[in-house]
């Protein structure tokens, strides 16, 4: 999660902002947590329905590796649909902003005098940066959580996964 939002915004303060030096913590802290907090959400979700999704499964899944299929064969779908899951969060926010809802980053800076365009112009920005970083993300989460449900033998890990009742007297 750090590094997908810290990478996107390092490029982002070095080549589109250019912001000298880049670590200014004038640009770097509000950017950094709005990207950090979007790609939270995100990665959190994708991993949630990918573990919801392997315990669910976890049947299917034996008998994809039984039949001789990889690990990373056998739990494909659950990792679409975990990293559908993941992204839907800021497709939603994209595609309301500005008609629905104006996004934070915008009013702040039209209130504190900005002109409507240049917080328009800012405001797309951070939306595509939140959406790069919450793909990039989500994709490192699900790929590095679903290769942690297997061993280096490719089989389920069944103990790193559990039922949401199991181990709480549920």
């Amino acid at each position: 999660m750090f590094i997908s939002s810290f990478s996107v915004l390092f490029l982002t303060l070095t080549l589109i902002i250019r912001v000298e030096p880049w670590y200014q913590p004038q640009y770097l802290i509000p950017l950094l947590s709005m990207l950090l907090g979007n790609t939270m959400s995100g990665a959190a979700i994708a991993l949630d329905t990918l573990t919801r999704g392997a315990w669910d499964a976890r049947g299917h899944i034996e008998a994809w590796l039984l039949a001789g299929s990889t690990w990373d064969q056998a739990i494909a779908s659950i990792r679409r649909d975990s990293l559908r899951a993941g992204l839907i969060p800021i497709v939603n926010a994209m595609a309301t902003a500005g008609l629905v809802s104006l996004p934070g980053m915008m009013t702040g800076q039209i209130l504190a005098g900005s002109l409507p365009m240049e917080a328009a112009k800012h405001q797309l920005l951070m939306m595509f940066l939140n959406s790069v970083g919450t793909s990039l993300g989500s994709v490192a989460t699900v790929w590095i959580g679903s290769r942690r449900l297997f061993n280096e033998r490719e089989r389920l890990r069944l103990d790193r996964l559990r039922d949401k009742g199991q181990g709480r007297g549920d």
